[in-house]
């Protein structure tokens, strides 16, 4: 089990967020959401945040250099072509930059523009919209994704929410869109062919700091690769948790619970706990 360090950036800013909340708006080529998501209703902004820092991107990514500690995501949350994309990739880019190998990409990947990330020092690039279309696996896109960078160097986010029948299904689009693809270990297994690790956000714990989504935790833990549960970390117990229901196969990023995010756990009490 590893801790994996997160930098998440919005309009500019390095910010946690409560990941439910996260929606295209006007100015952001409003797409609509998905009805019926729970604590998420369908229209207006809506966006709830836990914490916005005053510190740029790369303040973060060299702290988490310093520490060692690799692996991690950057994770782009403005949309391309939205008002604030081109400040928020700026800053992408100058966290990969001050930690190369250190961090992955997220937010927005695909053919056109990996190489970009990959060039600036990205580990891998992180990719779920681009792979799916009309809500199932493309499975050319796939491919091409997987020429562009090469399986080694891809990551596919698998984040997921529940519907209504208690299965969890992946979404896409910032999260906003169900897919039809069920998380499961058949769907894992296939995937693994074309990614080398998988990132799940467990979507409707994101940010709340209210508990972990143990079910979620049952199913990834079958995965043939490498992958990292977020969402829902509040306490120490909570981490207790994800390497005792994992078996220690699962890693784990925190985000809004974390001190230097303006949460009460400090890295090195999360350090301790999962050695």
């Amino acid at each position: 089990m590893r801790f994996r360090p997160c930098i998440d950036i919005h309009d500019g800013k390095v910010k946690q967020i409560v990941g439910g909340t996260l929606r295209d708006t006007t100015g952001d080529k409003a797409s609509g959401l998905t009805a019926g998501v729970p604590g998420n209703p369908a229209g207006g902004t809506g966006l709830k945040e836990n914490f916005i820092s005053d510190r740029n991107s790369e303040y973060y990514a060299s702290y988490y250099k310093k520490r060692g500690l690799s692996g991690g995501h950057v994770i782009m949350l403005n949309h391309r072509g939205s008002d604030h994309y081109d400040m928020t990739r700026e800053q992408a880019l100058a966290a990969l930059r001050a930690y190369p190998g250190g961090l992955m990409a997220g937010g927005g990947i695909d053919p056109d523009n990996a190489l970009a990330f990959l060039d600036a020092g990205a580990s891998h690039v992180i990719v779920t919209s681009y792979v799916f279309k009309d809500g199932r696996i493309d499975m050319d896109a796939l491919s091409r994704i997987v020429d562009a960078v090469g399986r080694e160097r891809l990551c596919l986010d698998l984040s997921c929410r529940k519907r209504s029948d208690g299965q969890y299904y992946i979404v896409t689009d910032r999260w906003q869109r169900f897919t039809e693809t069920r998380l499961d270990s058949s769907v894992m297994e296939l995937l693994s062919g074309y990614a080398s690790e998988f990132l799940v956000h467990a979507v409707d714990s994101e940010g709340k700091q209210q508990g972990i989504d143990e079910k979620i935790l049952s199913i990834i833990k079958e995965s043939p690769v490498p992958v990292t549960y977020a969402g829902g970390v509040g306490c120490l117990e909570d981490v207790k948790m994800i390497r005792e229901l994992g078996e220690g196969k699962i890693d784990i990023t925190v985000g809004s619970a974390l001190d230097i995010f303006g949460g009460r756990l400090a890295l090195e009490e999360i350090l301790e706990c999962i050695s």
